[in-house]
């Protein structure tokens, strides 16, 4: 079972990672123009070091191109017939962007390539363990896969839960009892979550709803300012899902929660628990008590199986049978 969802693939501009401030690197523009809007679609870094040798089937378009002390000092030992050839072997790559770390010097030739291949020059004055490092969690940042989803993300006992279901069945409801209990809210209603890596999901809220929250018979209130800035979170890392359901009085629900659920999101399965909403029932508190059995689940412990083990043979694995 999916979330239904819409995907959305970013890129960046090569002009973007130029002029980013949280970089801390001061890159600078040696060649741009119009190839600052040159577009980067993977936070992947690459060293230029296999393409000069004569291995440019490993290069990829949308990834930046990194020139550092390494290849000066391969480039210095070839004969000016080699070098002329590794130089020109970078021209069908179509790379993207190219920067030169460490303060180095264009090397000669290279500015001509540049201008002829289409690609932007830039340069920076750190070495290139740093500029890399820099550079890719910025790219990881904005170029993450996105989705949005309607639901709840609470930060519980230290948990991301993404509460889901239907509108009205009480989820706004019940994730203000569990602020009051001391839970911090991270979004209400519009969950903005991205994908890390390959199986980290983060969850946001977006820009104009953040810390707000919709109750009905009370509006939009602000949980920040009833609550204090403890009360919410800026961005928290989902760990399991919640879909709440209205009770069905023939319903099939799980009783020993051996078997578990999952639900994808962006392509990542994250643990679900279907939880059924009826009168008498303290979702809320059920939440905490999942929230706190994950992590049970997480060190090893699974009450299910600890009591199958204590059971007689012949009662099937059930309670009383």
């Amino acid at each position: 079972m999916d979330v239904p969802e819409v995907a959305i693939q970013q890129t960046v501009t090569v002009e973007a990672l130029a002029t980013a401030r949280d970089l801390g690197l001061q890159l600078e523009v040696i060649h741009g123009d119009d190839t600052l809007r040159n577009r980067i679609t993977s936070p992947r870094i690459q060293k230029l070091g296999l393409a000069l040798a004569g291995f440019p089937d490993y290069i990829h378009p949308g990834r930046v191109q990194v020139f550092g002390g390494s290849e000066a000092n391969y480039l210095r030992i070839l004969e000016p017939a080699a070098y002329e050839q590794a130089l020109r072997g970078l021209e069908p790559l179509r790379i993207c962007c190219l920067i030169i770390t460490r303060g180095l010097e264009v090397p000669p030739g290279l500015l001509d390539l540049v201008s002829k291949s289409g690609f932007a020059l830039l340069r920076a004055a750190a070495p290139s363990s740093v500029a890399i490092r820099r550079i890719t969690d910025y790219l990881e940042s904005k170029l993450a896969v996105r989705t949005t989803v309607h639901g709840v993300l609470l930060a519980v006992f230290g948990l991301g839960v993404l509460i889901l279901g239907p509108s009205g069945i009480g989820k706004s409801e019940c994730a203000l009892e569990l602020i009051l209990r001391g839970h911090r809210l991270v979004a209400d209603d519009s969950v903005e979550i991205s994908r890390y890596q390959v199986d980290r999901l983060v969850g946001t809220g977006g820009p104009v709803l953040r810390h707000h929250m919709e109750l009905r018979g009370l509006g939009i209130i602000d949980i920040k300012q009833l609550f204090g800035v403890s009360a919410t979170s800026q961005s928290h890392e989902l760990d399991f899902v919640v879909r709440l359901e209205r009770w069905k009085p023939q319903g099939q629900y799980d009783r020993l929660g051996i078997d578990r659920k999952t639900v994808k999101i962006l392509d990542v399965p994250m643990p679900l628990i279907e939880m059924p909403v009826a009168p008498g029932r303290n979702v809320s508190t059920l939440v905490e008590v999942a929230a706190r059995n994950h992590l049970l689940r997480g060190d090893g412990y699974q009450a299910p199986k600890e009591l199958s083990a204590d059971l007689p043979p012949d009662s099937g694995g059930r309670p009383g049978a």
